[in-house]
């Protein structure tokens, strides 16, 4: 119980510092940090997606950037080609990434381990070179551009306003994020641990291990897919590298230094290794060097990841609370 009442403390604690970030460093005059914070909420929940198939599902995929490239395309065609505004082609841009997700998941979840990732790559990879080749509909190399649509002209909202961007990507980040915490919760999210953690006696107990598994890619691509749109906003660009396999590769490495199978895992890897590279591009144009070896040391020294560090030594301390309570207990009992 403790255990639990801290880590939720901590995800509160996490919650209300991003809240109140753009006012601090507004104040500040770090304007620059104001959208590299917003980028890493963007970016987490593309870690997110990789998240719930690798850490709780057991299918590791190097696919997701390609609901992330149609979730980012969905908004730049929409606004570009249809003329449409903010929330239709926010809509349009996570519907084209699910139906994807529904269409190439049908296939892959069929397979397990290496040739479930394999085949997530091949994906990836077709439709990375169908976009680049669609120069006339994607802008190829070159991507595609498009004017910022009005957030809510009523109120004269737009997302020109740096703060306004900020806090429309943290609303919807911390819906994505809150939806998913409430999700492993469900009874799906039982039947998604039963899977991943033997997927022949969950069938025995009547658990559907092929829908299961869909279901979890659809909600997976989803993610990824809100991800894209978010992204697309948040540069008014949408370009075809974005799809390719290398994008989900980062954010595997996200997911698993943050700590796979844990709810903000996904967003402090991210946080962690976007932050430590700005950081250290500035004074070291090798930078990814360095990048490279923080997280070989984290993988080395914290094979569960950095939450998985608190999390373990939470519940270590809860439990030799729980052993000091019963030695207690059983001495009374002997007195």
């Amino acid at each position: 119980m403790m255990a639990s009442r801290i880590k939720w403390a901590g995800i509160a604690a996490v919650a209300i510092a991003l809240a109140f970030s753009p006012l601090v460093l507004q104040q500040l005059g770090s304007l620059f940090w104001i959208n590299v914070i917003a980028e890493i909420m963007i970016w987490s929940l593309l870690a997110a997606s990789v998240n719930l198939l690798l850490g709780y599902v057991g299918l590791l995929s190097f696919g997701q950037a390609l609901y992330f490239g149609f979730g980012m395309y969905g908004v730049a065609i929409g606004v570009s080609h249809f003329g449409l505004g903010l929330w239709p082609a926010l809509f349009l841009g996570v519907f084209a990434a699910s139906a994807m997700a529904a269409i190439a998941g049908a296939i892959a979840v069929r397979l397990t381990w290496h040739y479930f990732a394999i085949i997530t790559v091949v994906f990836s990879l077709i439709f990375y070179f169908v976009a680049m080749s669609a120069k006339s509909i994607t802008g190829g190399d070159d991507g595609l551009s498009f004017s910022t649509p009005v957030l809510w002209e009523a109120a004269g909202l737009s997302l020109t306003d740096r703060v306004t961007q900020f806090y429309f990507i943290y609303v919807v980040c911390f819906a994505c994020f809150a939806g998913f915490a409430l999700l492993v919760a469900s009874p799906l999210g039982m039947r998604f641990a039963a899977v991943r953690d033997n997927e022949k006696r969950a069938s025995l107990i009547g658990i559907n291990v092929y829908l299961t598994r869909w279901i979890a890619f659809v909600i997976a691509g989803f993610l990824a897919g809100v991800g894209g749109a978010l992204f697309a906003l948040f540069g008014r660009y949408a370009s075809a590298s974005y799809m390719f396999y290398h994008v989900s590769g980062e954010a595997v490495v996200w997911s698993i230094v943050g700590g796979a199978g844990t709810l903000l895992g996904p967003f402090i890897g991210t946080a962690l290794l976007i932050l430590f590279r700005e950081v250290v591009s500035g004074v070291w144009e090798n930078y990814l060097i360095a990048v490279g070896a923080l997280v070989i040391l984290v993988v080395m020294f914290a094979p569960r990841g950095i939450v998985g560090i608190f999390n373990d030594l939470i519940e270590r301390r809860e439990s030799k609370d729980d052993r000091a309570a019963a030695d207690i207990k059983s001495l009374a009992e002997m007195d």
